[in-house]
């Protein structure tokens, strides 16, 4: 009974398998077969331009901080009361070159001033009278010198009569100790004359002093006025009016508002390109010790622009390139500077380049030679899709030397003249037949994308 069973099983399922075979056969041979398009033969309709060599201008972008060329911290070199405060010296003020303003009190230091100019005074006046003694002194020696002379010769005529028995030896001896005494008193004057010079190096010496004494003075009185050395603007005070201020007190802090800079962080392969354009030649003569010593940055055009607000921007050019590179993104560090950030200012429409601004820096510099650039679009993984003179699709590996714009300059793969299929034709098979139809007007806005002037 049991062996029954299973064999029904097996029966059954043999015949389930047959049956589901022939149905298969059935539905194909019943199923018709998909008919040929011939639309599929037509030729597709794509659009095309010409490869062209184009003027071409390299741009590259950096975004930054604004920062201003230089900051006055002013510090107190001297301790004093401030007796003088701009009532307009206030974080935010405008204030011009050659305003007063900060004073500290003056007294004491103009008293010093006074105090060591009486001492000069007194010192000159013994230089003049060290002079005249000097001068008295060489006139009285010339006079004793010449009465010297004389006893000199009366003592030799005195001599000759002692020979003669004409006077006495007393006379002789006589006439000797008076040239003695007039020897004692030229040499006397001599050594009063030897001493002379040391008493005038001594004032010298007290006088130049005495001057230093005073100039320092003067520089102390000098430092008791904050005058502004350019057009600034107020940041922060520190000090008010009748306080009084020690050495190394800081009082207050300005920003120079004739120039601002900005150090703008450019990804490296746009400034790599962007400075290989303005490259100079190497000088054999002049070696540079820095590369950036070779380039000339007067051939970049540089601009500024507001970070949000495209249409506020400043003329700028480039001052240098800084050193190293930015850990952190990778990036090429280079310094522009902006002339009078705060001459056109305008709270609503030309706002100034304040510190702390947040900015793109816009960088472009023309290109030595043409270039062959394409729409970034047209380029499908390594490849562009050409027309060949028979109108026959035809697929091309090119090589890109960059991107910039929505265009792709090519390296090498394309020649001028080549026809360009700016479509993506699904499925782009090498030898379909095609219907070119070029576009001037994309050719004309390809070559104002390249230059920079595309609305």
């Amino acid at each position: 009974m049991v062996l029954q069973k299973f064999t029904n099983r097996k029966i059954l399922a043999l015949a389930g398998l047959v049956a589901g075979v022939l149905l298969i056969a059935l539905f194909l041979f019943l199923s018709k077969r998909p008919a040929h398009s011939e639309s599929n033969a037509s030729p597709l309709s794509l659009t095309v331009i010409e490869v062209q060599a184009m003027p071409f201008v390299i741009t590259a972008r950096g975004f930054g901080i604004a920062r201003p060329v230089k900051t006055w911290q002013a510090v107190a070199n001297v301790a004093g009361r401030v007796v003088e405060r701009h009532p307009q010296l206030n974080s935010g003020t405008l204030l011009a070159a050659g305003t007063l303003l900060l004073a500290l009190d003056p007294g004491r230091y103009q008293l010093a001033i006074a105090e060591i100019e009486a001492e000069l005074a007194s010192l000159e006046a013994e230089q003049a009278q060290l002079k005249a003694e000097t001068q008295n002194t060489r006139a009285l020696l010339q006079l004793e010198t010449e009465r010297l002379q004389l006893s000199q010769t009366e003592y030799e005529r005195i001599k000759n009569l002692f020979k003669s028995g004409a006077v006495s030896q007393s006379k002789l001896d006589e006439q000797q100790r008076a040239i003695l005494a007039q020897r004692q008193l030229v040499q006397s004057l001599n050594n009063q004359l030897s001493l002379l010079p040391s008493k005038q190096q001594r004032l010298q010496a007290q006088t130049e002093r005495a001057n230093t004494r005073l100039e320092q003075k003067r520089q102390d009185l000098a430092d008791t006025r904050f005058i502004a050395p350019y057009d600034l603007r107020v940041r922060s005070v520190a000090v008010e009016k009748h306080q009084f201020a020690n050495i190394g007190q800081a009082l207050f802090l300005v920003d120079n508002i004739e120039q601002a800079e900005v150090e703008a962080q450019v990804p490296l392969a746009m400034l790599r390109r962007l400075m290989t354009t303005v490259l100079l030649p190497l000088d054999a003569q002049q070696p540079a010790l820095d590369i950036t010593e070779r380039m000339d940055f007067s051939a970049i055009r540089s601009e500024v622009k507001l970070t949000g607000f495209p249409s506020v921007s400043w003329p700028a050019t480039v001052s240098r390139v800084a050193s190293g590179v930015n850990p952190s993104t990778r990036s090429g560090r280079v310094v522009v500077k902006v002339d009078q950030p705060y001459s056109l200012a305008n709270a609503v429409e030309k706002p100034a380049l304040q510190r702390d601004m947040h900015v793109q820096v816009v960088f472009a510099v023309d290109s030595p030679k043409p270039l062959l650039a394409i729409p970034s679009s047209a380029v499908h993984q390594g490849e562009v899709y050409l027309v060949t003179e028979d109108d026959l699709l035809q697929r091309r590996p090119v090589k890109l030397a960059f991107e910039q714009n929505g265009l792709a300059v090519i390296e090498s793969g394309l020649q001028t003249g080549d026809l360009l299929i700016v479509d993506d034709p699904q499925p782009a098979i090498t030898g379909m037949k095609v219907v070119p139809h070029r576009d001037k007007t994309l050719e004309q806005r390809l070559q104002q994308l390249a230059q920079g002037t595309a609305p």
